[in-house]
């Protein structure tokens, strides 16, 4: 797949961030694509739904699981506009993605790369290639955007 495939995604995935940031979440998006086929998608909404879980790469792998009748998603990447948390990443490899592809970094609880490297753990029975960066910049405006706004 070329870089032009992967930034065509991962702008889907930004409209689904800003769809979040309109209803008061934070703003993250993402999608299941496979064979350039979109099996699903997802934004945080965590504080509308009152769920722990419905961040937006939980809320994408549902929406694809459903459609595809099939929890497991062999050969299936998905697009999110944030490096995932601990329990975003164990769902990638319990619905066995093929590759991840994020835009910006998460400092704080980025498990990818930024405080560990969790999709490499050697427990794991699945391995999530992953690939970051993709349109970061556009990514993380949306982020700081919000959260000085939130602070206003």
């Amino acid at each position: 797949m070329n870089i032009l495939s992967h930034s065509d995604w991962m702008q889907r995935a930004l409209t689904l961030a800003d769809r979040a940031a309109a209803e008061g979440e934070v703003p993250v998006g993402a999608v299941v694509v496979r064979a350039g086929e979109l099996l699903g998608e997802g934004w945080n909404s965590v504080i509308g739904s009152q769920d722990p879980t419905a961040h937006a790469e939980i809320a994408a792998l549902r929406d694809a699981a459903r459609r595809e009748g099939n929890y497991r998603l062999p050969g299936a990447t998905l697009y999110v506009t944030l490096e995932p948390c601990s329990m975003c990443a164990g769902a990638l490899v319990h619905a066995r993605i093929e590759l991840l592809v994020f835009a910006a970094r998460e400092p704080r609880a980025g498990v990818v790369c930024s405080q560990c490297a969790l999709l490499e753990s050697p427990w794991y029975n699945h391995r999530v290639q992953w690939l970051e960066g993709v349109l970061a910049d556009e990514s993380s405006a949306r982020l700081q955007r919000f959260f000085r706004a939130r602070r206003l």
